[in-house]
């Protein structure tokens, strides 16, 4: 049996009656390999020790990069860059918009990708991890602005609830 005729039945026994893009997965996942792997390499070339993150440089990454990741994947201001890929479907509340995948191949891989915030957090993680490495300063400051607005999102949520709570009494 030849590779090809393999792959092919490895993908259809996967996907069943549903179409997957396997291959633009496959070709995300290369890509995001080649990214860590040339950060990796960079580090290693300059000779930047891997850096020790203290637990609020790990709290700052980690809600930077649940405010970016929500941003990107479905702030309605943010969705010339998903429009490529996706095909608008409605409003989702808060400023956020729900939008379709369109398209086969790597076009909907990418679609799935700029559309799931979980997808691109590993991607948006990746990188501001990797900013600590290489610009450590920059990157803390990008994270506690990002930080700062998500907090303000809640905020404001919070005020609105409870602004509507009263509003109910």
């Amino acid at each position: 049996m030849s590779t090809q005729t393999l792959i092919r039945r490895v993908k259809q026994q996967y996907q069943g009656d549903e179409e997957r893009p396997l291959g633009g997965y496959l070709a995300v996942l290369g890509v995001y390999s080649g990214v860590t792997g040339g950060l990796a390499a960079l580090a290693k070339a300059l000779k930047i020790s891997t850096p020790t993150l203290s637990l609020s440089d790990t709290a700052l990454l980690a809600v930077g990069t649940f405010k970016l990741s929500r941003l990107l994947t479905k702030d309605a201001v943010t969705s010339p860059l998903r429009a490529p890929f996706t095909r608008y479907e409605e409003p989702a509340g808060d400023g956020e918009v729900m939008e379709s995948v369109r398209g086969h191949g790597m076009r909907h891989a990418a679609g799935e990708l700029v559309t799931c915030p979980f997808c691109l957090s590993v991607w948006l993680a990746t990188g501001l991890t990797a900013g600590l490495v290489f610009a450590p300063k920059l990157s803390r400051l990008v994270c506690a602005t990002l930080t700062a607005l998500a907090v303000s999102d809640g905020l404001q949520l919070a005020y609105d609830n409870a602004k509507d709570a009263g509003d109910d009494s």
